[in-house]
């Protein structure tokens, strides 16, 4: 079982290149790219391509776990869903990062961005906001307006990036996003939807000189493991769970 996955509902570990040029998209380099994925994880055999010209790799999704692999035009993503482990999704990643030099001509100096993701899905039927504001509570100078009278909290998505280098190429954000509308306020009809928490490192423009993405997306999985270990568990996610336990 994954470390984090008790701390949540569902857990994903996202990974994404950007590239400064389009990406090839002819016939034999997808399928070269996507049949090395292959060779490596055989259960991911679901290829499609999406109306904007994105291609898909994907394993069956039923399983309440799954990988899969995506070309954009200038984006590349690897993706699993709650992984045996954070070591288990990054080894896929590494493995996409080491191919598409190779496979899609994509080098460093092409490099836009490297992002990696952690993601915490939270299922919860209600007002996403209102609990985000109770569990995190919200910025001092605000929180005299959320005491007003019949006052219900409809938007709150507190969002905090930090540079972690000098000319701030390396980033790091921590995130939450619901998924509550004002109609499903208005009506008090709530489906029952999942409240994430991001916790994303960013490698911004060409990677350093002599680094390989590998060694980048090394660095960015320490910066997220040690985020989450030292401050989201305790200052976000907890709360977060208890609060839902709560209602």
């Amino acid at each position: 079982m994954n470390r984090y996955h008790s701390l949540c509902h569902d857990f994903y570990v996202n990974m994404s290149l950007g590239t400064v040029m389009d990406l090839p998209n002819n016939r034999e380099t997808v399928l070269h790219f996507f049949e090395r994925v292959r060779k490596t994880y055989p259960s991911m055999r679901n290829f499609y391509s999406r109306d904007q010209g994105d291609f898909v790799l994907e394993e069956d999704k039923d399983q309440g776990n799954s990988r899969w692999c995506t070309i954009e035009p200038r984006r590349i993503c690897s993706v699993q869903v709650n992984p045996e482990s954070d070591d288990s999704a990054i080894q896929q990643h590494k493995l996409v990062l080491d191919l598409v030099p190779y496979t899609l001509s994509v080098s460093p100096l092409d490099c836009e961005s490297l992002e990696l993701l952690f993601g915490f899905d939270f299922t919860y039927r209600g007002n996403h906001n209102q609990l985000v504001a109770e569990a995190l509570g919200v910025v001092p100078a605000m929180e005299r307006l959320v005491e007003l009278p019949g006052a219900t909290v409809i938007g709150h998505e507190p969002m905090l990036t930090i540079a972690l280098d000098e000319d701030a190429r390396l980033q790091f954000r921590l995130s939450v996003e619901t998924r509550t509308t004002p109609q499903q306020i208005r009506t008090g009809n709530f489906p029952e939807e999942q409240l994430s928490v991001y916790v994303t490192a960013r490698q911004h423009g060409g990677l350093e000189a002599e680094a390989t993405f590998g060694e980048t997306l090394d660095r960015l999985a320490k910066i997220c493991r040690e985020m989450v270990d030292n401050h989201v568990v305790e200052h976000v996610l907890n709360p977060l769970a208890r609060t839902i336990a709560l209602k």
